[in-house]
């Protein structure tokens, strides 16, 4: 054989050799191109386009053959449906993969009725006299659902129209939202009334006049700022207090209805204790007032028969004290009470280190007497 011709043979091979190959390559693409049915597909506009349900589709991809579900929604096709409307298009051998169906979605942003709510006091606040947004109280003329929008409206709630009439108490609050496009911004719209509140202290119960508060007797609720005012009383500073009137079950308490409880009660047998510099003597005696720590109460000395003025300075203890009066060891300094005689010679009271049995005062033990602090 001659070179000629080992050449033309070789030349032969290597060309059937890569036609071969690329008839290959050809079918390999042809696999890969087919179109293939989604079982699931996610759409931000308004349509469903051919491109958005089949893989591989080629120059018919942009193709409207659906109306999307509804912002937020998912919607269910046929896969016969589909198979007919792509047959239309000119789209055919489809791979479905064996699916009967496949769900549709439409993509959007959604905003909380929540947020909404929140959003709206925030652009009230200290407006035309109103307090923080915490403390505000809205009701709307429609209830605020969830709202959805556009995919495309990424932009914050922007209030770019705010009114509100204090003596209405009417708001209208008017938000912009931004779009990543052109578009302009979506406008959402909200119309109402705006209520300050403050949290306060409510009686669970009807009490009567001077009644001590139990912690059961207390509830705490948000009331309108207008019906309490800035005296509103706070839980912590009710239970243990007295009422100075007869307040209803379901009253908003505020702290002029409150006192400090009476630990003197009127008709009460007493401890009167009359006391001078380093000395102090104790006598039986029946409260004429009632009276908290801290009031000059009347109290009649049983031996005497006298009344005399003190201080309330415990539960069922009124001091009577000189002005001249110190602590004994140990003890704390009394509250001052009006001047006091101090007792006269034929009284024989003596100094002692240790406290002294009770005695009672002499005839001419009365003392000034003074009304009851208020």
């Amino acid at each position: 054989m001659t070179s000629t011709m080992r050449t033309l043979l070789i030349a032969t091979a290597l060309l059937a050799t890569a036609t071969s190959a690329a008839l290959g390559q050809a079918r390999r693409d042809d696999t890969i191109a087919l179109p293939k049915l989604r079982a699931n597909v996610s759409v931000s506009s308004e349509v469903v386009r051919i491109g958005d349900v089949i893989d591989n589709a080629g120059p018919a991809a942009g193709i409207a053959i659906y109306r999307a579900p509804d912002l937020g929604t998912v919607g269910t096709l046929t896969t016969a449906q589909i198979v007919a409307t792509l047959r239309a298009h000119h789209v055919i051998g489809v791979e479905t993969s064996g699916l009967q169906s496949i769900s549709v979605t439409r993509l959007s942003r959604s905003i909380e009725g929540k947020e909404i709510e929140a959003q709206v006091a925030h652009a009230l606040q200290h407006r035309n006299g109103l307090g923080d947004a915490v403390n505000l109280t809205l009701t709307f003329d429609r209830d605020v659902q969830d709202t959805q929008l556009d995919a495309a409206y990424t932009g914050a709630l922007d209030p770019v129209s705010t009114r509100f009439d204090a003596r209405s108490g009417r708001f209208d609050v008017t938000f912009a939202i931004g779009n990543d496009g052109t578009a302009p911004a979506a406008k959402l719209r909200f119309t109402g009334t705006a209520v300050e509140t403050v949290e306060v202290a409510v009686l669970a119960r009807g009490v009567e006049r001077n009644e001590v508060l139990k912690a059961s007797d207390i509830l705490v609720e948000r009331r309108p700022k207008a019906e309490v005012g800035n005296d509103g009383a706070i839980r912590d500073r009710t239970v243990g207090m007295q009422s100075r009137r007869p307040l209803r079950a379901g009253q908003a308490i505020r702290n002029a209805d409150l006192a400090k409880p009476d630990l003197v009660v009127r008709d009460q047998a007493v401890t009167l204790v009359y006391r001078a510099t380093g000395i102090q003597l104790t006598i039986r005696g029946k409260a004429q007032e009632s009276g908290t720590e801290g009031d000059v109460v009347n109290v009649m000395n049983l031996q005497s028969k006298r009344s005399v003025a003190g201080v309330v300075t415990g539960r069922g203890e009124v001091t009577v004290s000189s002005p001249s009066a110190s602590p004994l060891p140990g003890e704390r300094a009394p509250a001052q009470s009006p001047a006091t005689p101090d007792p006269a010679p034929s009284e024989k009271i003596s100094r002692a280190p240790s406290p002294v049995a009770p005695v009672a005062l002499a005839a001419n033990d009365r003392v000034p007497v003074s009304r009851k602090a208020e």
